[in-house]
């Protein structure tokens, strides 16, 4: 691959523009599966602890939409009601969530397809969300920006696989009020590993980061609970603290805390403005995380160097 480089330097871009939609395609499944998946394994611990019976869907963890058809949804309800459907996130296969016909290969080439159908189903026509291209275009974007930055190495796909996994909890948390243990947890170890053989921090460094990334959130929490009597975040923003601290050190947690603060206070207030919120809605914490950790991997080194030039005059 490096002579490869060394003679087309253009073929690294395209690699990476290519990995970063493929990926972009796959983190759009995780997003809208992942989430449904969880609330199926605890539908199942409940009915275990109260001895009630699931229903087919219930156990296999596939719900119905509202966008579902009358029909489509009796169909379902009728083949759920049967027997359980696998249900994960390779199986069932990619399907209209309005009509429920599968997606042919052909039709599920990231941005393409969605081009070439004009953002429609082709069966019934039915307008599919934006969101899944700008995901794709988006982390396609990220990987040329990461591999650019940190080049095409270990480093440089690990940082690109650091920021796919922060761009799926973003979402997620967004969606659902979610930051699943099954991410948040590898993405710890992986950065405390990586510390070992590949990463620019030190094992040290990203140990004592993970301790005070959780235990700062973990400190914040119970302050606010107790002068509050209220949970002002969950345990999921502790854990991916402790990630960033982990892939990023110590010295990055100030700066990361800072921004999150400051990119979520902006966005609270722009929701207030736009009146589809008010002051006492909760919001997710951990997308302010995710972005912050991302705005640390790049330009932590500018930043620092901007304020210590104001700060010393």
């Amino acid at each position: 691959m490096t002579e490869i480089l060394q003679v087309w330097p253009w073929f690294g871009w395209v690699f990476a523009l290519l990995i970063g939609l493929c990926f972009g395609s796959f983190a759009n499944v995780v997003i809208a599966r992942l989430p449904v998946m969880m609330q199926a394994q605890w539908r199942r611990d409940c009915a275990e602890l109260t001895g009630a019976e699931l229903t087919g869907a219930e156990l296999a963890g596939s719900e119905s939409t509202g966008a579902e058809t009358k029909s489509a949804k009796a169909n379902k309800d009728a083949s759920a009601k049967s027997e359980p459907q696998t249900f994960n996130l390779a199986q069932p296969a990619s399907q209209c969530p309005t009509c429920q016909t599968p997606i042919r290969w052909y039709d599920n080439v990231p941005l393409l397809s969605y081009a070439l159908l004009r953002g429609r189903c082709r069966s019934c026509n039915t307008s599919i969300s934006i969101r899944y291209p700008l995901v794709e275009l988006f982390t396609a974007a990220l990987t040329a920006v990461t591999i650019y930055t940190f080049g095409f190495n270990a480093l440089g796909w690990s940082y690109a696989l650091f920021i796919y996994v922060l761009l799926i909890l973003t979402l997620i948390d967004r969606d659902h009020m979610l930051l699943p243990d099954q991410l948040t947890l590898p993405l710890l170890w992986f950065g405390l590993i990586g510390s070992i053989f590949w990463l620019p921090v030190s094992p040290q460094d990203a140990i004592i980061g993970a301790t005070a990334g959780y235990l700062f959130l973990w400190s914040v929490f119970w302050l606010f609970k107790i002068f509050t009597g209220k949970e002002g975040m969950g345990y999921g923003d502790f854990k991916l603290l402790a990630a960033l601290g982990a892939w990023l050190g110590w010295q990055h947690l100030p700066l990361i805390i800072l921004l999150s603060s400051v990119v979520g206070a902006v966005y609270g207030i722009g929701q207030i403005l736009q009146r589809n919120s008010s002051s006492s809605q909760p919001m997710p914490f951990g997308p302010f995380l995710a972005i912050a950790g991302g705005i640390s991997l790049y330009f932590s080194e500018p930043i620092y160097r901007w304020y210590w030039s104001i700060a010393l005059g």
